[in-house]
């Protein structure tokens, strides 16, 4: 693989690997769960009994911060330095 910066990560299915706590006895399960993740969150997407969609959503420490910021709950302040007033053009 070429060194790029790598943003995102997708995949149709997970592998997902377990210690049982009683036996120590380790599975290893290949399921239809389609997986997404950046720095913002991990989403993990599949189908209910009935077919619909079913998502789990775990949000990022700094994707918490840009949620509450798009939705006006998050603290008056500018995170990368660059939207002050003095640097803001007049019209």
């Amino acid at each position: 693989m070429e060194d790029k910066e790598l943003f995102e990560i997708t995949a149709r299915s997970v592998i997902v690997e377990v210690t049982d706590e009683r036996t120590g006895e380790i599975f290893r399960r290949e399921l239809p769960i389609d997986f997404y993740e950046n720095a913002n969150l991990l989403r993990l997407s599949g189908e209910n009994l009935d077919g619909s969609t079913s998502q789990l959503v775990f949000y990022s420490a700094r994707g918490l911060e840009r949620l509450r910021d798009l939705t006006g709950k998050g603290f008056d302040h500018d995170p990368c330095g660059g939207h002050t007033k003095e640097q803001t053009p007049t019209t």
